[in-house]
Formats: structure tokens, sequence, C-alpha cells
């Protein structure tokens, strides 16, 4: 069984997410009242949170104690690129760290993340296949809501999946501009109209002055 996903984000008013200003208060204030189990992030969003990796003094020390009912996080990292694990199971903002990759990533960067404490689901050849990797999550720890917290590479991949069931976008009052794809959506582009995905609006708001939230339902191919 798939867990429901929530593709949780905030983008200009031209669909950029660079070079905004820093509003994440309002960001993660907004979700504060949502009932989550699982919040999702790729290896990328990982990377700039976490740039330093971990010292031998943080992966000798065992991981702290958290408070129950705290959200899983689940990283997406196939390659291996990640060696802040520790750090990450130190922040207070979610509980347990599971590792998701594939049957292509390097064994002994899985061997590593799990001398940490750091639970591993395998899903996938080459790459992770998020749907299986999903519901191996719900079967494993009972995970029933998942919200997204990445960039626009990860929101492709699930969303042309057809893995992502409400998208929330907070609306940053500005215009970035650019030809680089650095939107919420990043994917290869199509090649007929097929591919669109169609949204329904669940809600609208303004808050913070100029800010605005839309909330909408993704169209399942079955409700069409």
């Amino acid at each position: 069984m798939l867990p429901k996903v929530i593709l949780h984000t905030e983008v200009s008013v031209d669909g950029r997410m660079d070079w905004m200003s820093d509003d994440s208060f309002l960001y993660y204030r907004m979700i504060a009242d949502w009932k989550l189990d699982a919040m999702l992030s790729g290896s990328t969003t990982m990377l700039v949170a976490y740039p330093e990796p971990d010292t031998p003094a943080a992966q000798a020390a065992p991981p702290p104690e958290k408070a129950p009912g705290l959200q899983r996080l689940l990283v997406v990292d196939s390659r291996g690129r990640l060696r802040c694990w520790r750090q990450m199971q130190q922040s207070e903002w979610w509980g347990e760290v599971t590792l998701l990759c594939s049957h292509a990533t390097p064994p002994e960067s899985i061997e590593a993340v799990k001398s940490l404490g750091v639970d591993v689901i395998i899903a996938g050849e080459e790459q992770v296949d998020l749907r299986a990797a999903l519901e191996e999550a719900h079967a494993r720890y009972g995970i029933d809501v998942v919200r997204t917290d990445s960039g626009g590479v990860l929101h492709g991949a699930l969303l042309r999946a057809g893995l992502v069931d409400e998208v929330s976008v907070l609306l940053n009052p500005c215009l970035v501009g650019g030809t680089s794809p650095r939107s919420m959506f990043v994917a290869p582009d199509l090649e007929t109209k097929d591919g669109i995905i169609p949204l329904r609006l669940l809600e609208v708001k303004n808050i913070e002055g100029d800010f605005v939230w839309l909330k909408y339902a993704v169209v399942k191919e079955e409700a069409v």
C-alpha cells in the first residue's frame, strides 16, 4: 500500500525555487498542524543543509535519544553521496532516519550508513524505485502520510511516477527569471500533452501580506 504523498514547496510567481528571500519560518509554520508520518528529501537538498561531512568524533558518538511521535526522515541517495548521516540523526526536526537507495548503490556506502544505526530500504536497480520504496516504508513503519521537502528533480520523479496526491504551493511575491531549470517540477520535456498532470483546487489563502497559499489535489487517471 502506498502512503499519501503531499508535495509541499515554495516558489516565486514565475515558478522558480532560487534567489527568493528566506521565509522558511512561514513555510514550515504552515504545516505545523499537519498530521505527518514522514518527510521525504533528496541527497541534493541534504547536501545544501549539511555541506560538511560528519567528523570522526560525531560518528563515534551514539545517536541522540528522540522524543516519541516525531516524523521519520526518508532520504533518497542512490549514489551514496551523503556523508552527514550523524548530523541528520541529531536534528530536532525529525525522529529516525532511513536511507532509500538502489541495488546499484555502492555496498560500502550502505554498510557505512548502517553502522551509524540508520535503517536502509533498497528498491530499484540503477536508481531508487520510489513506488517500491514508499510501499516498503508503509509496510515497515506504518507510514501513511509523507511530505516532501526537496527540489524539483525529486518532485519531477514523484510526479511523473504518479505518486503525488496533493500539491501545496506557497507563492512568494517576487519574480526571479532565468533560463536554468530551477522550477518545482524538473523532468524531461513532454513529447505530447498526454503527460500533463491535471489538478483540482482544494484551497487558496492570502497569508502574511502578499504571500498566497495554493493547495491542489492531483487528479489521477482513473478519476478523470
